[in-house]
């Protein structure tokens, strides 16, 4: 019996955190911001938008999802919208996309590299659509300006070689 006891608590906490991971406990024009934090943590980032700031919650390195939470003047939740999707790629558009756009669809890169015999700057990101996980690298020259979007599905969607799962 205290075993079942024990895992029914494991499951219950299990359960807790997988609700906090994207706010959907939060209620818009309802939530401060303080339950907002309590519910999904410390933001990765902050940034201002008029009056309205915008906290990231990018869901890495592992994660597919980087959420965006707008908090009013009033510090009350305004929105919470999941960023890393199929749609905001395709409104990527290399050689006028700049960092500033893309940092705005996506949030915060979950990694960061250099490219230094190219000048670039690479920033990797990972999503889902309705089938497949993908790999998403965003190349940005020195001037700030997106030249390359790079997708790929995931590695660990087919093993090299193929599938053998058929």
């Amino acid at each position: 019996m205290r075993k079942i006891l024990a895992f029914l608590a494991g499951a219950a906490l299990l359960a807790g955190g997988c609700a906090s991971y994207d706010g959907r406990t939060l209620v818009p024009g309802k939530s401060t911001a303080a339950e907002v934090q309590a519910t999904m943590g410390t933001p990765a980032e902050k940034q201002p938008r008029g009056s309205d700031a915008i906290w990231w919650y990018p869901r890495g390195p592992l994660g597919f999802h980087s959420y965006a939470v707008r908090i009013g003047a009033d510090g009350v939740l305004r929105d919470i919208e999941q960023r890393l999707t199929v749609e905001n790629v395709r409104r990527l558009v290399p050689g006028q996309t700049t960092r500033a756009e893309a940092r705005e669809l996506f949030g915060p890169p979950f990694i960061v590299s250099a490219l230094p015999r190219l000048q670039r700057e690479v920033w990797e990101y990972q999503l889902l659509d309705v089938v497949f996980r993908w790999k998403l690298w965003l190349q940005f020259s020195n001037d700030g300006v997106l030249r390359e979007v790079l997708q790929m599905r995931h590695p660990d969607e087919d093993p090299p070689g193929g599938s053998d799962k058929d």
